[in-house]
């Protein structure tokens, strides 16, 4: 553990992100306990134990951050709706563990917003761990696409679908006779510099020379991006492409600059030699999820900075656990497909570049009884932690310890 405070912890590592966008982050974890876990991925991971048992375990392409809401639906390249993990920022090689014990973890801290007792959490986390272990034993992978998805994910999915490209760009975008530009008050953008503006649009048009299609890169429009919790306060841009050139058929792509994974100083397992972070977090997000999503690419930019560019879709959502709340069978079919789909992960990426081989995973998963109870341990005695330390947080940020500017936006 960190001799500095949780408050100094979290000040520490967020110091270098552009301070107007940082204090949206510190705001939106003062909101909820959940929503300060979500944006506290570096305390989980470097509290983790020297000696625990989570880093006995087979090594995988972790997440690196997972929890129940890092789960979505998106198209993929060949125009399919997936339901799958997201969210590969902190991805990284790690025992598969550190992936299941923070999402377990995760069941524990929203217990109370979900309205769940003891008993009715602890079947929830049992039936996560017993799905995941289960599909590590079979050693079969599958993936949640419209067509064989079922159930509470099966509906979701068909829900999604029905959203149509124009009306989501409508609602975003402001056209006139030669131009489209955002909307200017929209609440999750604001306008960039120009110096800013030509930085990406030169990185942009550099990499898509590169591409079949040049021409449906060409930058008709650039806005900062206020999305997520965790990654608030670091780079982050919507881009308005020509796409087909028509209109209507302009494409908007999510531009998010990529970062050191917190778990790195963690591990003592040899990493691959990226040729930038951002090329870490594609390769590891097409290499664990079925299909990935559309327009997937790493960028780099002059200086040694890279970011991810991904398209953004109307599909693009995930179950809102609020509407779940009563609703016991749903949520236990929901917390047994996120295991499914952890374990399909790290089968998928098994046997590349250090990650445990699959017969390695299988037996694993076999084994159950041997890690299962202290897993579910460590998760509950950690989300103890979480509640402190979100206590702690509240009374620092009410006393303006985490003063950054004023904020106007709620996320």
């Amino acid at each position: 553990m960190s001799p500095l405070s949780v408050p100094d912890r979290i000040r520490s590592y967020n110091e270098d992100r552009n301070p107007r966008f940082l204090a949206y982050k510190y705001a939106a974890m003062r909101e909820s306990k959940f929503r300060f876990f979500r944006g506290t991925c570096h305390l989980f991971n470097n509290d983790i134990p020297t000696d625990s048992f989570v880093w006995q375990a087979p090594l995988t392409w972790n997440v690196g951050d997972l929890h129940i809401e890092n789960f979505g639906s998106f198209k993929a390249d060949n125009r399919v709706a997936y339901f799958d993990l997201n969210d590969f920022d902190e991805s990284i090689l790690a025992p598969n563990l550190a992936d299941l014990a923070r999402v377990t973890c995760s069941l524990f801290v929203s217990a109370s917003a979900l309205q769940l007792n003891e008993a009715e959490v602890m079947q929830l986390v049992k039936t996560l761990t017993e799905a995941y272990a289960l599909t590590l034993s079979r050693g079969y992978i599958r993936s949640l696409e419209q067509e064989s998805a079922r159930g509470i994910v099966g509906q979701f999915l068909r829900t999604v679908e029905c959203r149509k490209r124009r009306a989501f760009l409508k609602s975003r975008l402001r056209y006139k006779k030669h131009t489209v530009r955002f909307r200017r008050r929209s609440p999750r953008t604001s306008p960039v510099d120009a110096e800013t503006r030509q930085r990406i649009e030169t990185a942009v048009r550099v990499w898509a020379q590169t591409q079949p299609d040049p021409a449906f890169f060409d930058v008709l429009d650039i806005a900062h991006r206020l999305a997520g919790t965790g990654s608030l306060g670091i780079d982050r841009y919507i881009l308005i492409v020509r796409g087909y050139g028509k209109r209507g058929k302009e494409y908007l792509l999510d531009l998010k600059q990529a970062v050191p994974s917190s778990l790195q100083n963690r591990l003592t397992d040899a990493q691959p030699i990226w040729i930038s972070e951002a090329q870490r977090i594609v390769e590891v997000q097409k290499r664990v999820q079925a299909a990935s999503p559309a327009l997937l690419h790493p960028i780099s930019f002059p200086g040694g900075a890279s970011y991810v560019l991904r398209e953004l879709q109307p599909v693009e959502d995930r179950i809102s656990l609020n509407e779940l709340i009563g609703k016991p069978r749903k949520l236990l079919s929901l917390v047994a497909t996120m295991g499914r789909l952890c374990g399909w992960g790290h089968l998928r990426a098994s046997g590349r570049q250090g990650s445990a081989i699959a017969d390695a995973l299988i037996s694993f998963g076999q084994d159950r009884s041997r890690w299962e109870q202290p897993l579910i341990e460590y998760a509950y005695a950690y989300a103890q932690q979480v509640g402190a330390d979100y206590e702690t947080y509240c009374d620092a940020y009410d006393q303006g310890f985490f003063h950054t500017v004023a904020t106007d936006l709620v996320l």
